[in-house]
Formats: structure tokens, C-alpha cells, sequence
């Protein structure tokens, strides 16, 4: 791989992994106001962070192994599929149910990191003194 196309390479995939980690952090200063802006008790307000958190654990071994059977691309795209759809739910919805089921989506986007790790693997070649370091 040329050193220009590896250089796109890491920008397009760390910005996937940006874009994912940012939805995931973007909310924590929202988190007293949930209650309120959901008409929602605390306790069930705290769901719109845990669900986003939850699926994210379940999905980031799943989507490894869904890139390996069809395909790393594919699987990225997909979680930015629904990391969109997910950001469309929560923005259009002012009801706990409907902004949970939005930040869910956005969890499954995180599947996108040791995706974009793993196409980083398979196309860069590494680097020949850092090979040579014990």
C-alpha cells in the first residue's frame, strides 16, 4: 500500500472511530437533565446512557466476527447505518422509550473500532524498523 492511500486509510478509519466514541461521551453532561427533558424519574432516565453502553459490549465481539463472514467493509458501514438512524431517533423523539431505543443504535455503532483496527492490519504494511525492535 502506497504511503498516501495508508494515510487515508487512518484518517477515514479513525474518524469512524471518532465519530462512534464521541456519540457514546456526548451525552454524559446531559445526564442530570434527562429527567426532565424526558419527563422521566432519574432512574429511568439513566437508561438513555447504560442502553448505549450495553449494546455496545454485546456488539464490538459481534461485529468482528460479522466482518470476517461478510466482509470488514460492509460491517462498517453498517454500524454507521446505525449510529445515523440511532442519531435520528433521539433527535426526533422527545419520549424515553423512542431516545433509548435511538442511543441503542448508537451503541451498536461502536463495532466500528476493532473493525477499523483489523482493515488497518490487513492494509497497512508494517513498519520495517519497528519489526527490528525487540
Amino acid at each position: 500500500m502506497s504511503g498516501r492511500s495508508g494515510r487515508a486509510i487512518v484518517v477515514v478509519l479513525a474518524s469512524c472511530g471518532l465519530v462512534a466514541s464521541f456519540m457514546q461521551t456526548l451525552v454524559v453532561p446531559l445526564i442530570p437533565v434527562f429527567p426532565r427533558l424526558l419527563n422521566a424519574s432519574p432512574a429511568d432516565a439513566s437508561w438513555v446512557v447504560t442502553v448505549t453502553l450495553l449494546a455496545a459490549s454485546v456488539i464490538t465481539p459481534v461485529s468482528g466476527r460479522l466482518g470476517d463472514l461478510y466482509g470488514k467493509r460492509r460491517m462498517i458501514l453498517v454500524s454507521l447505518a446505525l449510529l445515523i438512524a440511532g442519531s435520528v431517533v433521539s433527535a426526533t423523539t422527545s419520549t424515553l422509550v423512542f431516545h433509548i431505543i435511538g442511543r441503542g443504535l448508537q451503541g451498536c455503532a461502536m463495532g466500528v473500532i476493532p473493525l477499523g483496527i483489523s482493515i488497518m492490519r490487513d492494509e497497512l504494511r508494517p513498519n520495517a524498523s519497528a519489526a527490528r525492535s525487540p
